[in-house]
């Protein structure tokens, strides 16, 4: 009787190409690598600056109406102009939020940097995956318009205008600007835009001092309005993604 063949096993490529991607390997993610200590820590980093923006949207109408030169040391604008406007009625504590709040104003723009330097362009793919291909388009641009104005491009991330900082800095980095330089023009322009404020304040002067005293009766208000409306936006992007889920898998 002659013996049959043992099938072929299949071949290493086979396996591979069936297995599972590691949890590190997704699109949603900035790396293209297994992440080193370095990627952990500037994502670690980025989520500790999205959790204290997140804390402090509900809580600056309050330090506002209680205590504005904390609020202007963090380097807020409302803060800075309210502390010029009580310089206008006396206030001699004023130099020291201008230091402060220029130094405050900073103290994240290095993580962004950090992440250009680490992932490069990916860190902004990873950004904008969600945003519409306007906003994509006009990122694209300013990226690029980054890296060629790298000293501008520092400076009009603090006027109050609507530009993406995050992704200039982190355009930045990734061209290679070093983080002494970064920081240095960044510290700068700071200090410009923030006597700016104080001094559009102390022009204001006993106006927007008398204003935030009335504010202050209804601070509480204005803090529970912002977290209601945080917790509604929340809602309502989960609703969505969720119905996006259902949708797919029908």
């Amino acid at each position: 009787m002659t013996s049959q063949p043992a099938p072929d096993a299949p071949d290493d490529a086979g396996a591979s190409a069936s297995a599972e991607p590691e949890w590190w390997d997704n699109p949603a993610l900035p790396w293209r690598h297994k992440p080193e200590r370095a990627d952990i820590l500037c994502m670690s980093a980025m989520s500790i600056v999205a959790i204290y923006s997140l804390v402090m949207l509900p809580l600056r109408p309050v330090i506002l109406g209680l205590a504005p030169h904390v609020l202007g040391s963090l380097g807020y604008r409302t803060g800075l102009v309210l502390v010029g406007a009580l310089a206008a009625v006396g206030d001699r504590w004023w130099p020291l939020v201008l230091v402060l709040g220029s130094l405050m104003a900073i103290k994240f723009d290095w993580v962004y940097w950090w992440a250009g330097r680490l992932w490069g362009r990916n860190i902004m793919n990873v950004w904008a995956a969600n945003k519409s291909p306007r906003t994509q388009r006009r990122w694209e641009k300013m990226w690029d318009g980054a890296r060629r104005f790298e000293t501008l491009a520092i400076f009009v991330t603090f006027l109050p205008v609507p530009l993406p900082a995050g992704v200039i800095y982190a355009a930045l980095g990734a061209a290679g600007t070093k983080l002494w330089k970064f920081l240095t023009v960044g510290f700068l322009s700071a200090l410009v835009t923030t006597a700016g404020y104080m001094a559009l304040g102390y022009w204001i002067g006993e106006l927007a001092v008398q204003a935030v005293d009335t504010y202050g009766r209804y601070l509480w208000y204005v803090s529970i309005a912002i977290l209601v409306g945080m917790l509604a936006v929340f809602w309502y992007r989960q609703k969505k993604a969720d119905a996006a889920v259902s949708t797919r898998e029908r």
